[in-house]
């Protein structure tokens, strides 16, 4: 399997997660501080252009807190797609903006909606259904990890809590369900250990001879390296003698 394929750390693991979350910041920053007016260029439903909010919702939130309670799960998710999804990681991300925005456009009634969960929730349902259908145990482990840190989100695909995008949430969920059908078969998974191979003999493991059928283990002796009598005569040995002077 080919190197690249493999799970590895690169730098842009920590780059571009870290570069999401800068931009979304220096856009907070510039509402806050230049033009607080941008707040409004967000998803408006059924009007033509409240398509702007598809692109520029992400960008834009309420306040700090809104702000706050968006960016820590944002950059744990986007580490876990940029390290386990890397050649698609930017497919999910930029394809997942746009179709979870059309979608919220298209399923929503009113209002103004803007904010980073989306983004979120394509993340967490795409991590969760690529794990499950690509049936290897690292992946299932990490679909295991999202749905225990933010399995509690799915409550808030419904409508639940007043003033909350329930319709932003609903269309990330079913944009990361239908991104994990869509790139099912487009992930390679890692390399395998040499005893997840087919055809594995344990019998015959160097390593596992070392144990009996109690399960210790047996440290074997090395073999002595004997020296052979051809060997012995081949060698030559130079003496040197020096003077001893008074």
């Amino acid at each position: 399997m080919a190197k690249e394929q493999q799970f590895k750390y690169s730098t842009s693991v920590i780059i571009y997660p870290l570069t999401i979350l800068l931009s979304i910041w220096l856009v907070f920053w510039y509402q806050a501080r230049v033009d607080y007016s941008i707040k409004a260029f967000g998803i408006r439903p059924h009007k033509l252009e409240g398509l702007l909010g598809v692109f520029s919702s992400p960008f834009l939130h309420g306040d700090i807190n809104h702000l706050y309670n968006n960016s820590i799960p944002l950059f744990v998710l986007s580490l876990a797609l940029f390290y386990f999804y890397k050649k698609i990681a930017w497919k999910v991300i930029v394809y997942g903006i746009l179709l979870s925005g059309l979608l919220t456009w298209f399923i929503a009634k009113s209002g103004n909606h803007i904010g980073a969960s989306g983004l979120i929730y394509v993340l967490v349902s795409f991590i969760f259904f690529k794990g499950i259908f690509a049936k290897h145990y690292r992946l299932i482990a990490l679909s295991l990890m999202v749905v225990f840190l933010y399995g509690s989100l799915i409550w808030y695909v419904f409508p639940v809590k007043v003033g909350m995008s329930w319709q932003g949430h609903l269309g990330g969920l079913i944009t990361g369900l239908l991104f994990a059908i869509i790139f099912r078969k487009q992930v390679a998974k890692p390399e395998r250990y040499y005893w997840e191979q087919p055809g594995y003999d344990e019998e015959n493991d160097p390593f596992m001879k070392h144990f009996d059928e109690n399960g210790n283990f047996i440290e074997f002796d090395p073999p002595d390296e004997a020296i052979s009598t051809t060997e012995h005569n081949n060698i030559e040995v130079k003496y040197d003698f020096r003077e001893k002077k008074d």
